[in-house]
């Protein structure tokens, strides 16, 4: 097992900036913003061997609101810690929350070491001297966003711990589903993360925008690896103003990039608003797989069930892919399904299809529905086969393929689903015609051909 560093502090001080040094990674969001971070960020420290880091979100000494829920993740954090750094502003010397955090953590009894950040431009010593008052040992000054004195940071949180045993699920997970779950803000993404893994693992908040990183979550359930990443609520442009709003969307749209699975979650209690349409419709150009929950169905009456899936079918058509999962995250009543139902998906958009097998489904759909003619001629399709996976790709060669009119190439797409029974994911058909190696060289006449050619001219005009 890998040794586990938690990184603790007070709002601000630079504890998101020190994890990505660390993972040598960009995962956390970083911005000169107190209480950016609100859940606890798992990463694979780099720097200096091999380990454990957890960022978690600033402890203040009067909580209120989702401040509460972010000082039990914390907490949470700790306890699974094997040393914990507490992290302190160099700059501004110790203050009084300070001095409630190194309290707070001296009374849970943890290896703690005294990290003094942002100490460039001064005197290392001088500037960590003041932290010796907590009466957590002696301060080891570094500057994270400069990556000034981590070395010795990682050799002293390091020390004294158990070497850590590597094995082949201790890494980057990549035999693991990535599962994205995406949404507008405020319709149970963090909620349906938790219950999924069966524990407050996200800050869980009746408030828009709680979630403001893409917080990454692996687990095990009956065999198969999972990583679950929880994604900050997507508005429209119009209405994004803040930056830190801005950088939430895009590491939102990055996490859909490096998902295998998207579940896309929807308000049963909200029309579907173009928002929601314009974030499935990426997902869906991006070729993710895609798995519809409806949450928070419990509440809603018999009578108006059948009217939110019409509204389903008329505002989304484009996703008729994409199974429906009517559920509520916060009951659980129909969260235990959607595991299985992106195990399926993950395995339908990385499937083989052999070449064989899709050139004699090409053939059986020209039997059933031929192609249209185009100037007296009909379009030729001759052969198929794979050009690639999530989403699969599958190349059909022919003749005049830059005539076929689209809705034959959503018949072929549907022709392929249905055959390979590919479940959940998009399936992209692309043309290519068979060119002419002969295209654009003239055929040179010998002097026999020439004579020949003279006589057949004349005996031609003489006629």
């Amino acid at each position: 097992m890998l040794p586990v560093i938690a990184l603790v502090g007070r709002p601000n001080v630079g504890k998101s900036t020190l994890f990505n040094v660390l993972t040598e990674t960009r995962d956390a969001l970083v911005a000169d913003l107190p209480g950016l971070t609100r859940d606890r960020q798992y990463g694979y420290g780099r720097r200096g061997g091999h380990y454990i880091v957890v960022d978690t979100g600033g402890l203040v000494q009067s909580p209120a609101g989702v401040e509460v829920l972010m000082a039990a993740q914390t907490e949470r954090a700790v306890l699974e810690a094997d040393r914990v750094l507490l992290l302190v502003d160099a700059r501004s010397g110790p203050t009084a929350d300070d001095r409630f955090v190194a309290e707070r953590l001296r009374r849970l009894g943890k290896s703690i070491l005294v990290v003094a950040n942002k100490c460039e431009g001064k005197d290392p010593d001088i500037a960590a001297v003041e932290f010796h008052a907590l009466g957590l040992g002696a301060p080891l000054p570094i500057s994270a966003a400069h990556a000034q004195g981590i070395d010795d940071l990682a050799a002293a949180m390091l020390a004294g711990l158990a070497p850590p045993v590597l094995a082949d699920s201790d890494g980057d997970n990549r035999d693991a589903i990535r599962i994205a779950v995406v949404g507008r803000p405020n319709v149970g993404k963090s909620t349906l993360i938790n219950r999924m893994i069966g524990e407050e693992r996200l800050v869980a908040f009746d408030q828009p925008g709680t979630t403001r990183d893409s917080v990454h979550v692996p687990f095990e359930r009956d065999g198969h690896h999972y990583v679950l990443i929880d994604t900050a609520g997507v508005r429209r442009r119009a209405r994004v103003e803040e930056a830190v709003e801005k950088f939430s969307v895009v590491k939102a749209l990055q996490a859909i990039d490096e998902a295998h699975v998207v579940i896309g979650v929807l308000d049963a209690h909200e029309t579907i608003a173009e928002q929601d349409a314009t974030l499935l419709g990426h997902v869906a150009e991006r070729g993710r797989a895609l798995i519809l929950a409806i949450n928070k169905w419990d509440h809603i009456p018999s009578d108006q069930r059948d009217h939110i899936k019409n509204q389903l079918l008329l505002k989304v058509p484009f996703l008729d892919f994409a199974p429906q999962h009517f559920i509520s995250a916060l009951h659980g009543t129909g969260v235990g399904d959607l595991l299985g139902a992106a195990r399926k998906a993950a395995r339908a958009a990385m499937t083989d299809l052999p070449t064989p097998e899709l050139t004699r489904v090409l053939e059986k759909a020209l039997e059933a529905h031929q192609p249209p003619l185009v100037r007296g001629r009909r379009i030729k399709l001759r052969y198929a086969h794979q050009g690639g996976r999530n989403p699969p790709v599958i190349v059909v060669h022919g003749n005049q393929v830059q005539h076929v009119p689209e809705a034959f190439k959503r018949y072929l797409i549907n022709t392929f689903r249905e055959a390979f029974r590919l479940f959940g994911t998009p399936v992209r058909v692309e043309f290519r015609s068979d060119s002419n190696p002969f295209a654009g060289r003239r055929n040179v006449l010998t002097e026999r051909q020439r004579k020949k050619r003279q006589r057949l001219i004349k005996h031609v005009k003489g006629r």
